[in-house]
C-alpha cells in the first residue's frame, strides 16, 4: 500500500478540458497539488500538439510552487521523468523494459509510453502535465511521421487504474523532488543518464530551424542534449529527437 505523500494535494475529476487548463483555474495554491482527470476533452502535448486521450489512460498535472530561476525550474522535466519511470516499474514489476528519451518521454521497449509537458503558470507556479498510455495508444495516423511509435502499458500484460497509478507517481515524484531541492541537479542527471535511451548511438535532433545528427554523448549540467558531431560537441537546449 503506497501512502500518499504529505504536503501534496489530490484532486480527481470525472471530466475536464485539460488538466493543464484546470491548473491555471486553481491558482494560487500554497503547496503542491495533483490533478487527475478521468476524461479530457482538449488535451495537448508539446508545442500545442493535440494529445489523444483514451478513457482509462492517465492524464494528470502537478501544480508546483517554485522559487528558483527559470533555468533550474525547467530541470524538473528530468525529475518528473525519473518519477514516471519508477511509477511504471512499481506498476509492473518490470525494470528492464523502461527507458528515458530526451527531453521528456518514457519509453516501453523503445516505443513511447508517456510524455511530460512543463508550463510556467505564473512567476510562482509550475505545471507538470503527464500523459501515460495505460490501456490504449494513439493510432499511427495520430502521431507525427518519423516519431517514436506509441505503445500502451497493458501490452506487457499489466493493468492499472489511473487513480492507482497516480498514487505510485505522486509517491515517486515527492521523493525525487526532495532529492532535487536538497542536492541539486547532479544526482538527478546521473540517474537520468543511467536510464537514457540511445546513449552512445546516433540520433537526430530537429528544431524549427535546423536538423542535426550525431552521437548522443551526454546531457550537460544545464539539461542540454549534447551531440558528438564531425564539428565537435554541440549542446542543444530544445529539440525533438528522432531515432
Amino acid at each position: 500500500m503506497i501512502d500518499w505523500p504529505s504536503r501534496y494535494g489530490r484532486h480527481v475529476l470525472e471530466s475536464v478540458d485539460s488538466t493543464l487548463d484546470e491548473a491555471v483555474r486553481r491558482l494560487p495554491v500554497q503547496g503542491p497539488e495533483w490533478i487527475l482527470a478521468k476524461r479530457q476533452t482538449r488535451a495537448r502535448g508539446r508545442r500545442g500538439r493535440s494529445w489523444s486521450m483514451q478513457i482509462g489512460n492517465f492524464a494528470g498535472t502537478l501544480i508546483l510552487p517554485v522559487a528558483e530561476p527559470p533555468a533550474l525550474v525547467a530541470l524538473r522535466s528530468f525529475v518528473a521523468s525519473l518519477a514516471l519511470r519508477e511509477a511504471c516499474i512499481a506498476a509492473t514489476g518490470r525494470e528492464d523494459v523502461f527507458s528515458l528519451k530526451w527531453p521528456n518521454d518514457v519509453l516501453l521497449r523503445g516505443c513511447k509510453l508517456a510524455g511530460i509537458l512543463l508550463e510556467r503558470l505564473d512567476q510562482d507556479h509550475l505545471a507538470i502535465g503527464i500523459g501515460v498510455n495505460l490501456v490504449a495508444a494513439p493510432r499511427p495516423d495520430q502521431v507525427e511521421p518519423g516519431a517514436v511509435p506509441p505503445v500502451a502499458l497493458n501490452t506487457i500484460g499489466h493493468k492499472i487504474a489511473p487513480e492507482d497509478f497516480l498514487n505510485l507517481l505522486a509517491d515517486a515524484y515527492a521523493r525525487y523532488e526532495d532529492q532535487f531541492t536538497t542536492f541539486g541537479f547532479a544526482p538527478i542527471r546521473a540517474a537520468w543518464l543511467s536510464h537514457a535511451a540511445r546513449l552512445g548511438e546516433v540520433i537526430t535532433a530537429r528544431t524549427n530551424q535546423v536538423e542535426m545528427s550525431g552521437t548522443f554523448a551526454d546531457v550537460d549540467e544545464t539539461g542540454q542534449l549534447v551531440l558528438e558531431t564531425p564539428k565537435g560537441r554541440v549542446p542543444i537546449p530544445a529539440a525533438d529527437v528522432y531515432f
